[in-house]
């Protein structure tokens, strides 16, 4: 036997007699089938048979006997093949045995080395009053009304509902009714700040603007475009009172104090969960450096197809067609490697410590995420359950659990430090 880091090959041998059972098996086989001129079907004689199908007798018996005779010797082996395997240097010939070659790859062999006690970088998150104020600042603005202010020349705050026209400066023209533009905005081009200042509902007005060279509309930027504009109406905003009226129109709080502390607990758990996500992040990283260990390619090509298939997702959900764009797939697939290869090794490790030390997700859990995913789709529990199961989602939810157990399992065993890590270079490609 061959080995080299994860690739095996193993030279297999199939006995004679084993050879002479299967042929005389493939042969009745095709007689029940075989429609032969002057015989009716199955009566024509075996050796007729091995004749005029000798080519499929050959190729059902190599198909049947190869893996046949490949599982056994690495279950003899105790080898945990990953993929599909390459079988060259077959020698199949009348009264021989059956001789062939055959190349694949095996799970890696992990020596679990110190993961207790990693030292990680990691302070608990402060919420500070200042971070509580401007949080509710946002609630209100979320919850602001827009009223029409009584007709008055326009100033910087205002949203102004217009028409526009485009009079030149475009290929297709420009029509819009009922825009609302926020004057003096910084997100408002400041082309239309100028020309909307001063201005009074029922007003008319030319004026240009110029794009930017880096403009998100293609057929806008760099260009300058005048425009005939219609102020129609003024609308300003008016923010909800900071009061207990304003916490109990939120939800389930009496006073404005019960609402401060929702929110400073939000604030705190959304803090938390990035700074120990980062610390985890740091965790695996210094475990995959101390951990040297062969990685199937198989498992590395696997993590390539499934990074470009989520980016190709998040394209296609930004309205970009993925098969429209010119893609140059072996230096794409080569620049995904070093990430795929960090993950895969991530993923075994976590594997084997959650093995070690006996972390398995419980049926609350998956259940709970069950009725997650139900809610969500406002659906039967029992149908969704079922159709998660038909899938195979349910066994990874089952893994996605158990992974994050092993995480939390892991942070709460680190040792841990003030401050932020050092950036961990990334890993070459094996």
């Amino acid at each position: 036997m061959l080995v080299e880091g994860c690739k095996h090959e193993l030279e297999i041998v199939v006995p004679v007699d084993e050879i002479d059972r299967e042929t005389n098996r493939v042969v009745a086989d095709i007689q029940q089938k075989a429609k032969l001129p002057g015989f009716r079907p199955g009566k024509a004689p075996a050796s007729l048979i091995r004749t005029k199908f000798s080519k499929q007798v050959r190729e059902d018996v190599l198909e049947n006997l190869l893996p046949k005779y490949f599982k056994q010797k690495v279950q003899e082996e105790h080898l945990e093949v990953v993929g599909r395997p390459n079988v060259k240097d077959v020698h199949f010939h009348a009264g021989e045995p059956l001789r062939f070659k055959a190349e694949f790859e095996v799970a890696p062999e992990i020596e679990l080395k110190d993961y207790r006690g990693v030292t990680i970088h990691y302070s608990e998150p402060q919420v500070t009053d200042e971070d509580i104020a401007k949080r509710l600042e946002e609630i209100r603005e979320q919850k602001a009304q827009f009223v029409n202010a009584e007709p008055r020349p326009i100033v910087d705050g205002d949203h102004a509902v217009v028409t526009l026209d485009s009079l030149s400066g475009v290929d297709q023209p420009i029509h819009q009714d009922e825009v609302v533009l926020h004057v003096g905005d910084p997100d408002t081009m400041p082309g239309f700040s100028e020309a909307l200042r001063g201005m009074s509902p029922g007003e008319e007005k030319e004026f240009d603007v110029t794009y930017p060279e880096d403009f998100g509309q293609e057929r806008l930027a760099g260009k300058t475009v005048r425009f005939r504009t219609t102020l129609t109406t003024i609308r300003t905003k008016e923010l909800p009172e900071l009061n207990d009226e304003f916490a109990q129109d939120l939800g389930d709080y009496q006073t404005l104090d019960d609402l401060r502390e929702a929110v400073r607990k939000a604030i705190f758990h959304e803090r938390e969960y990035a700074s120990q996500q980062k610390a985890k992040e740091e965790l695996i990283d210094k475990l995959i450096e101390t951990h040297e260990f062969p990685v199937p390619e198989a498992y590395i090509e696997r993590q390539i197809e499934s990074q470009l298939e989520n980016q190709f997702r998040e394209l296609a959900e930004r309205g970009i067609d993925p098969s429209k764009l010119k893609i140059d797939w072996s230096k794409l697939k080569d620049a995904q490697r070093p990430k795929a290869l960090h993950d895969v090794k991530a993923s075994l490790l976590v594997d084997k410590i959650a093995e070690r030390e006996a972390i398995a997700p419980t049926n609350d859990e998956v259940d709970a995420e069950v009725q997650k995913i139900a809610k969500q789709q406002r659906e039967p529990v029992a149908a969704v359950r079922k159709k998660l199961q038909k899938d195979g989602i349910l066994s990874r939810i089952a893994y996605q659990i158990r992974s994050n157990k092993t995480l939390n399992f892991l942070f709460e065993h680190a040792r841990k430090e003030a401050g932020e890590p050092e950036p961990v270079e990334e890993q070459a490609a094996e």
